[in-house]
């Protein structure tokens, strides 16, 4: 019993730990992606921006307030997959008509006889009768 016990806090310690270390990863990670989505954006804009429209160059810290800002902007903040899949679950494909793809979509398993046997004709009349509609004087 005194074994099992060990065993189990010595897993709980390790799970713990590697949860801190993946926690300081992503931490790390996050401020690796701001300094390079900073850079990267200062560097663009002071290569393209003074060229096309004349406008000065930027530092480090004005880049990421651009980005800041365009992100409150046009981006917004929070995780909106969730949203998106609440809002959509259960519906099905419509029309604004009520026309419902999924029932009516049968149909076409009697597309390939139709062709071979009416398909072709049909379409050379149609082909005639457009070219004598064409042709005519209105």
């Amino acid at each position: 019993m005194k074994d099992y016990v060990e065993h189990q806090v010595k897993s709980n310690f390790e799970r713990v730990v590697k949860k801190i270390v993946k926690l300081i990863f992503i931490i790390i990670l996050i401020i690796l992606l701001f300094l390079l989505f900073g850079y990267g954006f200062m560097y663009l804009w002071n290569w393209l921006m003074p060229d096309i429209f004349g406008l000065t160059t930027v530092n480090y810290w004005q880049a990421v307030g651009i980005l800041l800002m365009a992100k409150i902007l046009f981006g917004g903040f929070g995780d909106h997959k969730s949203e998106k899949k609440g809002k959509k679950k259960g519906k099905k494909c419509r029309t604004g008509k009520g026309f419902n793809f999924k029932s009516d979509f049968s149909k076409w398993k009697h597309y390939e006889s139709f062709w071979q046997e009416e398909g072709e004709e049909a379409y050379n009349a149609y082909v005639e009768r457009k070219a004598k509609e064409r042709n005519s004087p209105e």
